[in-house]
């Protein structure tokens, strides 16, 4: 199979969609890699570490795209690579759909096949694809509120951990997820105090012995949700619902009662967001103000940090990246149900059900269209 690894062009993203050592493992397996160049530049890949390992490298992204039978991505692609789409064409990326009505349009007008990591399931119904960025951008977000918290980028001037004699930031974690769970082990780190919400009730068991009682847990309800973000000094929106929209559980009357200054960091926001004054920023303007909250809401925060994302997420990609060069589409689909729960659009079709109750469409399960 021909393999097409182009470029990231979105607004300041670095990964990139397999490494040198993808390369030489899928041209060992007797593929061809048509690596775009530059795209592992800023990862800390050369266009001759490629080569060494057996890509050919190319100038143009049309080629790249417009010679294989798969491209690998990191995210979804922007419009102005909506031209490369084709009848058939493979796309292997993160995709967030919900929310992006005119890209789900292209990939069925265009009859793409098109498989999202943040769908695929393993035999334990988790989200492997998904996972190595959640843990990424969970971390991330502690680090990116704690640093719009002083004054200068619009914060409160408060150290997140406190000193000796003043008391640490609040910070509440909105969701219990990998996310919500990698937030909580870093805010803790710091020595915040760090309230997480969730609504199922043996997370919160699991979450309480896992922090030996550190992490404060409450149940999920507006109450809630409504009293700690009024006392929070950083909140952090984690909640997913694996290819649905987000619920929006911090409503704007819920943000106008925040105190001033106070950060919002919606992890979320891939998915639409969960904080209802949220909307997507990029890392070149990454944050804004509403009622005298900063929001920062970038729709890809492990893009900040390249070279560990590239590597983290190509470690959980490249197994089924391989298993779809070695097998083609239909086939991996067919043998891995949970692949299977990856496809998103196939030859026209909708198939994925999180999007299509999301976008309000109508939706084939993915066995029927790949029997």
């Amino acid at each position: 199979m021909i393999i097409g690894v182009p470029r990231e062009i979105k607004d300041n993203e670095a990964r990139v969609g397999i490494t040198p050592a993808g390369v030489k493992a899928l041209c060992e397996a007797g593929h061809k890699l048509l690596v775009e160049t530059r795209a592992g530049e800023e990862s800390g890949f050369s266009d001759d570490d490629y080569q060494h390992a057996g890509a050919e490298i190319v100038g143009d992204a049309g080629y790249a795209w417009g010679k294989s039978a798969m491209v690998v991505k990191v995210k979804e692609p922007v419009e102005s690579e909506y031209v490369y789409f084709r009848e058939g064409l493979v796309l292997f990326t993160y995709l967030h759909l919900a929310p992006l009505l005119p890209l789900t349009d292209k990939l069925l007008d265009a009859k793409m096949i098109s498989i999202a990591y943040e769908t695929v399931r393993d035999n334990r119904g988790a989200l492997p694809l998904l996972t190595p960025m959640s843990e990424i951008a969970g971390r991330m977000s502690v680090q990116v509120g704690a640093n719009y918290l002083e004054r200068e980028r619009g914060g409160r001037g408060i150290l997140l951990g406190g000193v000796p004699g003043v008391p640490p930031a609040h910070v509440a974690i909105l969701g219990g997820g990998i996310v919500g769970a990698n937030a909580a082990r870093i805010a803790l780190g710091l020595g915040a105090k760090t309230t997480l919400i969730d609504v199922n009730l043996n997370r919160l068991r699991e979450l309480d012995d896992i922090f030996n009682g550190r992490l404060y847990t409450l149940a999920s309800n507006s109450y809630n949700l409504e009293h700690v973000t009024r006392e929070s000094d950083l909140v952090i929106g984690a909640v997913l619902i694996p290819g649905a929209t987000a619920p929006k559980l911090v409503t704007r009357a819920m943000v106008s009662q925040m105190k001033k200054g106070a950060v919002i960091v919606d992890v979320a926001i891939d998915q639409g967001g969960c904080i209802e004054t949220a909307h997507p920023t990029s890392h070149s303007a990454p944050s804004y103000t509403v009622d005298g909250v900063v929001h920062y809401c970038v729709t890809n925060m492990p893009g900040a940090v390249p070279n560990t994302s590239t590597l983290a997420l190509t470690n959980a990609t490249f197994p089924y990246v391989l298993r779809l060069a070695n097998h083609g589409a239909r086939e991996a689909l067919r043998q891995d149900s949970g692949l299977a729960e990856g496809l998103n659009t196939w030859l026209g079709v909708l198939t994925h059900r999180g999007v299509a109750q999301s976008q309000q469409r109508t939706c084939t399960p993915p066995e029927r269209v790949i029997a």
